[in-house]
């Protein structure tokens, strides 16, 4: 999957706000930057960028933005 297919699922997780989704995978990046551990497969991993993964983390709903919940 392409980087911008998983962009449009994370959008769609946070109810295709871009200024949220913005801001948690710019925390989020940042944290691992820090040294926080990844929440995905590390061979998914390999070349990625923080917030690629902060991006795919969200996406794949392992991340819960505080504040936001997603409407069913």
């Amino acid at each position: 999957m392409r980087i911008e297919e998983i962009l449009a699922v994370a959008l769609e997780k946070v109810g295709n706000d871009r200024y949220i989704l913005s801001l948690a995978v710019g925390q989020r990046a940042d944290e691992l930057s820090k040294g926080a551990k990844p929440l995905l497969d590390n061979s998914l991993l390999k070349n990625m960028k923080y917030t690629d993964i902060a991006i795919l983390e969200i996406a794949k709903g392992l991340l819960n933005i505080e504040g936001f919940v997603e409407e069913n």
